[in-house]
């Protein structure tokens, strides 16, 4: 198993838990590397991408322990991903010295109808005079994110990147009421398009499809097809970095 900031915050989470976390399927035995039950693991498959940007995931508490979560796929692929976890009352002191970290220039990617338009962005500047983008994701459900936007001051120093996404999610493993609503994956999908990394963008919504699809599967027992449309896409986002 290859370690990242995701499966590290949730090592560190699973440590301080009194009582196990029990999500749906949870009780079954599952690949330490892509959460997917052994039979349908797609670690074999896990690209690398390179991308002159970073994503920081605030990730409500329990998102790190929920097989589902897909700012897991994020970190699998990127280097430069970070992941901390949200508290109302505390922060952690290397979130704060990342967001200070002259390197980055952080985002806040978040709609803009919730904050006042002089923060607001819907692209990156075409010049960065500061750091890499560094986009901050927080990685929770809708309502838990609007909280978390409003209780973190420590953000409120950055410009928000308001995304204006073409399509509709595809996202299929939660249910939302708001078809508009991205998952953690395409939204870091859409930013790494803005920063300039298409390729990078097309592996991160190839590497989702794949997931999906194979959680899926798994979930109602349905036979793994490695050569359907998705693993497809996979493969052919990844081949021309090998040539």
């Amino acid at each position: 198993m290859t370690e990242h900031a995701v499966s590290r915050l949730r090592a560190a989470r699973l440590a301080r838990s009194s009582r196990p976390f029990l999500a749906r399927g949870s009780r079954c035995e599952r690949c330490a590397g892509c959460r997917l039950l052994p039979s349908y693991c797609m670690c074999e498959l896990r690209p690398r991408v390179q991308a002159d940007a970073g994503v920081c995931l605030l990730m409500h508490d329990v998102e790190p322990l929920k097989p589902s979560n897909t700012g897991w796929l994020i970190a699998d692929l990127l280097p430069d991903t970070f992941a901390f976890g949200w508290s109302r009352t505390e922060v952690d002191p290397a979130l704060l010295q990342l967001l200070a970290d002259p390197q980055w220039q952080p985002y806040v990617v978040f709609p803009g109808e919730y904050v006042e338009p002089q923060r607001v962005l819907h692209s990156l500047p075409t010049e960065q005079t500061a750091g890499k983008p560094l986009f901050i994701l927080l990685d929770a459900t809708w309502s838990e994110a609007r909280k978390m936007f409003r209780k973190s001051p420590y953000l409120e120093g950055f410009p928000v990147l308001s995304l204006q996404p073409e399509q509709l999610s595809r996202y299929r493993l939660r249910r939302s009421k708001y078809a508009e609503h991205l998952c953690t994956a395409e939204v870091a999908g859409l930013c790494l398009e803005l920063a300039g990394a298409p390729r990078a963008a097309a592996v991160v919504e190839a590497y989702l499809e794949v997931f999906t699809e194979r959680y899926i599967a798994a979930k109602r027992a349905w036979p793994l097809n490695p050569r359907s449309a998705a693993h497809e896409a996979l493969a052919a986002c990844i081949e021309p970095a090998a040539g």
